[in-house]
């Protein structure tokens, strides 16, 4: 595992402190766990923006009314 050093506020990092203690864990792994979450969405987001690169050509051969495009 790689070691970091990371600036930020004393009141942002007291406060983070906390929660990390609310939630029985280290600022250290709330800080990994974020890191997961971040890269995920990344990969999630990418995923998302190639899905819709292939949909844009689609057609669905034929106009909808407004009345079915507001169907739910």
């Amino acid at each position: 595992m790689k070691n970091i050093t990371l600036s930020a506020e004393e009141e942002l990092i007291r406060k983070a402190r906390g929660l990390a203690r609310q939630r029985a864990t280290s600022l250290n792994e709330l800080f990994r766990s974020w890191l997961r979450d971040l890269t995920r969405q990344t990969g999630q987001t990418k995923n998302y923006d190639r899905l819709m690169e292939r949909l844009e050509s689609r057609q669905s051969g034929r106009s909808f009314s407004r009345e079915e495009m507001n169907e739910r």
